[in-house]
């Protein structure tokens, strides 16, 4: 039987916005994440993180760096007793290497995630700071919702009036949960 997922963005929406972050010392978890991650997982949600990383394309992070903040990233959560089921992440850059259906708001990485979990769209989230975070939902049939972290404050007028608005990750997860109602203008 499918499961419902968290598809989440990573850069703003999990830990702090850093531009083209290639050191893992600077990963920083953005306050209420490690819990609310962890009350999604124990109400039976598959923890899906996918994120554009243009930085390898451009030269300015090498794919073995990313790879030690993914694995910080690993260390942080795991600290909280939060295991990620998947980390999908698109190196591309229009620009630089033409275009490609992973980046997003392009779908390969989100189909290729439900394929190898056996994800159900419809029953699924999708969280992040940009709308081209949560524009996947609407074409997959999820929900979207766009936190006001990293980018998300002066975002939110760009996205799809379907899509809900949280504070923060915390105030996200309460409204995935049904605990909470979505933020005001």
């Amino acid at each position: 039987m499918s499961r419902p997922a968290v598809f989440l963005d990573r850069d703003g929406t999990l830990i702090e916005e850093r531009s083209y972050l290639a050191d893992p010392e600077g990963v920083t978890l953005l306050p209420g994440v490690a819990a609310g991650l962890e009350a999604l997982q124990h109400h039976g949600y598959r923890l899906i993180v996918v994120t554009n990383q243009s930085g390898i394309a451009r030269g300015l992070i090498r794919p073995e760096a990313y790879e030690l903040v993914r694995r910080r990233l690993d260390a942080l959560l795991a600290d909280h007793g939060v295991v990620l089921d998947g980390v999908y992440v698109c190196p591309h850059h229009p620009s630089i290497t033409g275009p490609c259906d992973c980046r997003k708001p392009g779908l390969a990485l989100y189909r290729q995630a439900a394929a190898e979990h056996d994800l159900d769209f419809a029953r699924s989230v999708f969280i992040g700071d940009k709308p081209s975070d949560v524009e996947p939902a609407r074409a997959l049939g999820g929900r979207a919702i766009l936190v006001r972290t990293g980018y998300g404050r002066t975002s939110e007028g760009a996205v799809d009036a379907s899509a809900e608005v949280a504070d923060d990750f915390a105030h996200a997860v309460e409204l995935v949960l049904g605990t909470g109602a979505a933020a005001g203008p």
